[in-house]
């Protein structure tokens, strides 16, 4: 592999893992920086999604305890098998439709201005939520993700299938919806971290698969550089995301996603970025 590729590799993964679990889309970004980048193509398109695994891996490690107490008490603590089968319940529907549209979607969203649009919707979307979570009189229903029931899991996971158009952002789907449907804020964010394990590991297991004929061994080390990038920043994101939720809401990542999809239509139609489709 040589030097370019490796810079290119790392700053995909520093994207991935600085974006994934922020309302501001993962997919999307890695979309544009691979447009800026040259980066682009099929295999890369599997590369985007497979690194997603290292940003995973960085959820397991922050809550390897919480893990492992899910784990032990699957058959004999009530609460935690409750946890894990919201959890179940949570993931799939995104996993159905994406199994189902998954082809359709890379061909026909997986392109700059469709992101920068979906960009713009979701800011709108978490500015309405977020006046709405803030107003007078509103107190969310579920403070814990303990206390989530199985409808309150469901809903989670269809807000989590919107996240299948590229520049919506899983998180940003799951904690936003979480919280139109009376998750507190931190209760939303959690559960949008636990349910990222299921949703990226399966994302990752059934692209690598499906599109094994584009890879080769030469491929692992640009891989294996991605999914590292991806975890050290996932960790550290994931980490400052637990102390910004205590003392600010997500009004700021609304304004972003509005201004950087509102520059990147511009650009793209008065062809001042040429960017790759």
């Amino acid at each position: 592999m040589d030097i370019l590729l490796a810079i290119k590799a790392i700053i995909m993964g520093l994207v991935e893992g600085f974006t994934e679990f922020l309302p501001i889309s993962s997919t999307g970004h890695l979309i544009l920086a691979g447009s800026l980048l040259n980066f682009t193509g099929e295999k890369v398109k599997v590369f985007e999604i497979a690194i997603q695994a290292g940003a995973m891996l960085a959820v397991i490690w922050e809550y390897r305890a919480r893990i492992a107490r899910v784990l032990a008490g699957l058959g004999s603590d009530p609460n935690q098998r409750r946890f894990a089968i919201n959890i179940v319940i949570a993931f799939l529907p995104a996993a159905l439709l994406g199994f189902l549209f998954s082809g359709l979607i890379k061909a026909e969203l997986f392109a700059p201005v469709p992101v920068a649009t979906a960009f713009i919707v979701g800011g709108l979307v978490i500015l309405w939520v977020e006046r709405r979570h803030t107003g007078d009189g509103h107190t969310a229903r579920v403070d814990s993700v303990d206390d989530m029931r199985f409808s309150d899991a469901l809903k989670v996971g269809l807000a989590q299938a919107f996240a299948l158009i590229p520049g919506t952002s899983r998180s940003g789907a799951t904690i936003i919806g979480g919280m139109l449907f009376g998750l507190s804020r931190k209760a939303a964010t959690e559960f949008s971290f636990f349910l990222a394990i299921p949703t990226l590991l399966g994302a990752t297991v059934y692209s690598v698969l499906k599109e094994r004929h584009l890879l080769s061994m030469a491929d692992l080390p640009m891989f294996g550089l991605g999914g590292l990038a991806a975890f050290a920043s996932a960790f550290l994101c994931v980490r400052w995301l637990l102390r910004y939720i205590s003392t600010h809401d997500f009004t700021i990542f609304a304004w972003y996603r509005i201004v950087f999809g509102i520059l990147v239509l511009v650009t793209a139609h008065f062809d001042l970025v040429v960017w790759a489709e």
